[in-house]
């Protein structure tokens, strides 16, 4: 098969989706049932090295210029398959397939398809071929209010890099952030006004009451965003922004080591689709918490691999990240191996085949 890729984040992009994005296309482009894949994303580098078999266009940041331009490549360069990676640009992916009589897969995130949609969404939802789902969280929402048959919709977790594993910490960052003799209570992820529900203030919330047990205790924040000064305030009315500290994004070579810095992973999510970070925690070593209401239940394997509480339930939660502050524990980083590579890369190429069959 050739690939026309449609993604929101290609490779060079950040965050979640874009390394979805990147370990799909990887994994795609090593399957023996794929011959080529073109990608036009929407935010990515040209410059980002790419796997073999692989071309990238360069970024169109604008809806209409994007549609312009898929619709340019689509029409000019012979492709078999059409891939969707974000439900939102599924009407534009749904619509070039049925013009060019091929064929489109479509891939689903979180809370973007866990209500019901308006009907050019619906209507392409129904035009694919094949849906896949990041967790079987998003995968029953989905089903909720589209009138697919269920087999056509897929579960596809993410999968955990091999450059995540237990680590010595590197003593330069302990220095950065001045944490000799701290506990530490890590959470990695966007600090994002539209995504609040990654639970950031739950954690500053319980600061007060995390320190009367654990006065040692510091809640180490990695990622950016547009939230970040709701959370400072928060943490002045809380009277704890002296142990709130806000590291801001780091390179993707550095995250590995920002994980070794902690006692504890803990992102009470109440609308996380998967949530690459509690495997990479775990992975890393770290005793991971999370929620149960929504997709992180398959990143924590049902509790094998973290575990589960009701991010609502503020006494649980104080209970569970004491607990581990108390008492360092590790995950048994063996439970993590289901989300491997060669793991994620045999279920990519099962689903190939299938799918140009």
């Amino acid at each position: 098969m050739r690939i026309l890729a449609l993604l929101t984040d290609g490779f060079g992009g950040r965050g979640g989706i874009a390394r979805y994005n990147q370990d799909l296309m990887t994994a795609l482009s090593q399957s023996s049932a794929v011959s080529a894949i073109s990608i036009l994303p929407r935010f990515g580098d040209t410059r980002a090295a790419l796997p073999a078999g692989v071309r990238q266009y360069g970024a169109v940041g604008g809806k209409f210029a994007w549609t312009r331009r898929a619709l340019e490549i689509a029409f000019r360069q012979p492709c078999d398959v059409i891939f969707c990676g974000h439900l939102n640009a599924a009407p534009l992916a749904a619509a070039i397939a049925r013009l060019a009589g091929k064929p489109y897969w479509l891939q689903v995130h979180g809370i973007e398809a866990w209500q019901p949609q308006g009907a050019a969404k619906r209507w392409a939802v129904d035009r694919a071929t094949l849906v896949t789902s990041v967790s079987r969280y998003t995968r029953k929402r989905l089903l909720d209010w589209v009138d697919l048959p269920p087999e056509r919709v897929r579960v596809l977790p993410n999968t955990v890099g091999s450059e995540f594993a237990p680590r010595a910490k590197r003593q330069d960052l302990i220095e950065r952030y001045r944490l000799a003799g701290k506990r530490v209570i890590l959470t990695v992820g966007r600090i994002s006004a539209q995504e609040r529900y990654k639970g950031h203030d739950r954690i500053i919330d319980i600061m007060p009451s995390i320190l009367h047990k654990v006065p040692q205790a510091i809640y180490l924040i990695v990622g950016s965003g547009d939230d970040q000064p709701r959370l400072e305030v928060l943490a002045r009315e809380h009277g704890v922004q002296d142990h709130v500290i806000f590291a801001g994004q780091v390179p993707s070579t550095e995250l590995a080591d920002h994980m070794a810095l902690a006692d504890v992973f803990a992102m009470p999510s109440t609308g996380e689709g998967f949530g690459i970070a509690f495997l990479e925690a775990a992975a890393t070593g770290l005793p991971v918490i999370g929620g149960v209401c929504d997709g992180s239940a398959d990143a924590l394997a049902d509790g094998a691999i973290g575990q589960m509480v009701n991010p609502r339930c503020r006494e649980q939660l104080l209970s569970e990240v004491v607990k581990n502050l108390q008492v360092r524990a590790t995950t048994a980083t063996d439970r993590v191996q289901r989300f491997s590579f060669s793991n994620y890369s045999g279920h990519v190429d099962q689903l190939a085949k299938t799918f140009a069959h």
